[in-house]
């Protein structure tokens, strides 16, 4: 009996959690190594790689705009990588259920020194969010920290795919 409570609290807890019953998302576990993973799975493709938190309100506001440009721009891989840890899991997936990314590729810090992984990422980038790198198919990139507008999505898809 205690074992059927358990399952009938986690189902109903992950039914409530999802709006509008969305898959959720699969998080991948971003550790050292994952960066040159996600160039190699996007080998002589361009894409678009975007590094957010729960914690950042920019992030979150940006979300929606996310969405469209992706549901415009299908053609375009964006990958999205939350800096929060595995402890902020279903809150990283209740946005992205909310947003309607959980379709997208979908990472989480995964590594107990979040600086290492920035390195990784960009020896430059020193953590602020939200920040958005656009990658053409030889991988030559462009980072942009900071809220960008609809034209600038466009502006930068046009780039990266010519």
């Amino acid at each position: 009996m205690p074992k059927q409570l358990a399952i009938l609290f986690f189902l109903l807890s992950y039914l409530i959690a999802l709006p509008g019953h969305a898959e959720p998302a699969v998080l991948k576990p971003f550790a050292p190594g994952s960066y040159q993973q996600l160039l190699d799975s996007n080998a002589n493709k361009p894409f678009m790689l975007v590094i957010w938190s729960i914690t950042c309100s920019s992030c979150l506001k940006d979300m929606a705009l996310l969405n469209k440009m992706h549901k415009a721009n299908p053609s375009i891989n964006m990958v999205m990588l939350a800096t929060d840890d595995a402890s902020a899991t279903d809150e990283v997936q209740q946005i992205l259920a909310k947003n309607e990314l959980t379709g997208l590729e979908n990472w989480l810090f995964a590594d107990e020194n979040p600086q290492k992984l920035r390195y990784e990422i960009d020896p430059k980038w020193y953590g602020e969010l939200p920040r958005t790198y656009f990658l053409n198919k030889k991988h030559e990139r462009e980072g942009i920290s900071g809220v960008l507008s609809q034209e600038d999505y466009e502006s930068r898809f046009k780039k990266i795919l010519n």
